[in-house]
């Protein structure tokens, strides 16, 4: 009798282990599908805004054609300026216009090279240069580009001439760097993240907006950083600049 209340007690522990066991991978497979699904949908919600084929996407900054300065090699769009004198620049801009996104690319810049990337990009007969309405992540050289003796506010990753970057997590110039900026008017915040760092922190709108842009260049640009709806650009600076793996998720 001893022995018959053991064995059952014994199968007891056994079937409870198994249910146990059972529970236990219920949860894992659970947890591991539900991270999956959160991964597709938040892959979703990016838009490639560029191909690695050709520039649909982009057209010419006040202009119906794009210069084949600009052009896509080996799923890179390369700027590579004319020769000799130039007399005009040959901005990139998007077709669509954006308001509260974030957007992700990678670019390298040449040796002492300079380019910048801009948001809330107008065109028209008044604006000759994105840099008119759009304000500018500086994209540079940090080691041998002039601008960057001006101090950290003109080096890449700052928010040009109104909010310097924390650090400087730059590659050498040669080398790709990702760089993820957000722009989003709801909370009233932008950001830079620089090769995986967070590197620059600023407002987009409001009283402190205003405060940084008077205390800038720009103080007496009568349209600049006016429009929160606008183009998204790719600098012309004169200089060789490549940008690859593009894309950009609306908030």
């Amino acid at each position: 009798m001893r022995k018959i209340s053991l064995i059952i007690t014994m199968l007891a522990v056994v079937g409870i282990a198994c249910k146990h066991d059972n529970k236990g991978d219920k949860q894992k497979n659970f947890v591991e599908e539900k991270d999956a699904i959160g991964t597709n949908k938040a892959e979703e919600l990016w838009s490639q805004l560029f191909n690695g084929e050709n520039l649909d996407g982009w057209k010419a900054f006040n202009a119906d054609s794009i210069s084949s300065q600009w052009q896509v090699k080996d799923g890179v769009i390369v700027f590579t300026p004319a020769p000799g004198k130039r007399t005009s620049t040959e901005n990139l801009i998007t077709e669509n216009t954006y308001t509260n996104f974030e957007l992700s690319l990678e670019w390298k810049i040449s040796k002492g090279g300079n380019s910048g990337i801009m948001w809330g990009v107008q065109e028209g007969e008044a604006f000759s240069e994105p840099y008119l309405t759009g304000p500018e992540i500086q994209i540079l050289d940090n080691e041998l580009h002039p601008d960057a003796t001006n101090g950290p506010i003109r080096q890449a990753g700052a928010l040009y001439d109104m909010m310097p970057p924390k650090s400087d997590k730059t590659k050498n110039a040669g080398k790709w760097n990702k760089t993820v900026i957000k722009i989003d008017h709801n909370t009233n915040k932008g950001s830079v993240r620089l090769n995986g760092f967070t590197i620059n922190e600023f407002p987009v709108h409001g009283k402190e907006w205003k405060d940084m842009v008077k205390s800038s260049k720009f103080k007496n640009w009568e349209n600049f950083g006016k429009t929160r709806k606008g183009h998204i650009a790719l600098q012309d600076h004169s200089d060789k600049v490549w940008f690859r793996n593009i894309k950009i998720k609306e908030l």
